[in-house]
């Protein structure tokens, strides 16, 4: 990361906005990746604490159960309140009005996550895969961000295939509710969502180097969280297929 930080960034990047994080200082730049990664790391542990209690309350559980059986409603106002979350965390008036886009993003993502960790530990039986998938997860971020910091590359180009991927995948999953169809999201589809997922983080990656604005490292953060989340929900389900299948 020293190596990039010294790098003449206004020289690579001469149409660089002069509010944007590239064309700064060695030290704000510092600063806000440091803040980013430290609101990222604020947003893991709130969603493990939140899923840990929501796992002692009867009444989340049920509604993890519930949550199961209408499922395309879920993934329909989860999108929602994505958006609404994004929309504050990009704030450029109101820091409080940043972090309560924050706030319910995680809140958001505890609850989509509580029905998967639910079965995983209960069903399944085995209350270390949840674990294990944590930390698969946290070792390819680690080699995705390292690859982003070390490349020097701004990998901004990747937005549109994701975008593409993105419907593409929302288009499955529509797909799979409707009944006649028959379609069967297996292992072939989580694996395309876990390179989806890398991409998505590696895109984020790049624009906490080189897009974001000095006062943007809550947006940054939430980007950057919400492409770890959806990481970790598919090497998650991954997980949960291959212990299902023994």
């Amino acid at each position: 990361m020293q190596d990039y930080t010294n790098q003449n960034n206004s020289s690579e990047n001469p149409y660089a906005s002069p509010y944007s994080v590239a064309s700064q200082s060695v030290d704000i730049r510092a600063q806000f990746i440091r803040k980013t990664y430290t609101h990222l790391a604020g947003a893991i542990a709130a969603v493990i604490a939140l899923e840990y209690l929501f796992l002692q309350s009867d009444m989340m559980v049920n509604l993890a159960l519930k949550m199961t059986g209408v499922w395309w409603m879920v993934l329909i106002a989860y999108m929602g309140v994505s958006h609404i979350a994004n929309k504050w965390a990009m704030s450029n008036t109101s820091v409080q009005k940043q972090y309560a886009g924050l706030g319910i993003y995680v809140v958001a993502q505890a609850i989509l996550l509580l029905p998967m960790i639910y079965i995983a530990t209960a069903y399944l039986g085995d209350h270390s895969i949840v674990m294990k998938a944590g930390g698969l997860t946290a070792a390819m971020l680690a080699g995705i961000t390292l690859v982003a910091f070390t490349t020097k590359k701004d990998f901004s180009f990747l937005g549109g295939i994701l975008k593409v991927g993105g419907f593409i995948a929302m288009g499955l999953i529509a797909l799979s509710f409707i009944p006649g169809i028959n379609l069967d999201l297996g292992m072939w589809f989580s694996a395309a969502m876990v390179l989806f997922a890398s991409g998505s983080v590696l895109h984020s990656t790049s624009n906490i180097i080189h897009h974001y604005n000095t006062n943007q490292h809550v947006a940054a953060s939430l980007s950057l969280f919400a492409s770890v989340a959806l990481l970790f929900w598919y090497v998650l389900r991954i997980l949960m297929s291959l212990a299902s299948s023994d």
